[in-house]
């Protein structure tokens, strides 16, 4: 199990890092050819939702890894399932059904590594 948690929480860190980068880095007129979503917020809100992906791309992996603080893994990966969860409500107000299944898959990996570094797995 301990494999599977490590695969998942690279696969969202690796993920998170580059689009939180991506968003922290780049104006919306740059991101709203992909991120239609963008629109509907302010430039700092864009931002700062990049700044806190990349921080739960930190945290799913670094506190585990170096067992420093261990149990902010599981809080990040909560923390980025509830960012999916309000990326959802945002697609699904905005009536963007093609990017539903992508945020249902990243929440459904960021619920299994809090659950289960939550039990110690």
């Amino acid at each position: 199990m301990d494999i599977a948690l490590w695969v998942a929480a690279g696969l969202l860190a690796a993920l998170y890092l580059v689009v939180g980068f991506v968003k922290l880095t780049r104006g919306k007129e740059r991101l709203r050819t992909r991120m239609g979503w963008v629109e509907d917020f302010p430039d700092v809100v864009v931002r700062f939702i990049g700044l806190c992906e990349i921080a739960g791309a930190l945290g799913v992996i670094l506190p585990w890894l170096t067992d420093v603080v261990p149990v902010l893994t599981p809080i990040a990966a909560a923390c980025l399932f509830l960012l999916q969860v309000l990326a959802i409500m945002v697609h699904v107000r905005r009536q963007e059904t093609s990017q539903l299944t992508i945020n249902v898959l990243l929440a459904l990996l960021a619920a299994f590594v809090a659950i289960g570094r939550f039990a110690g797995w």
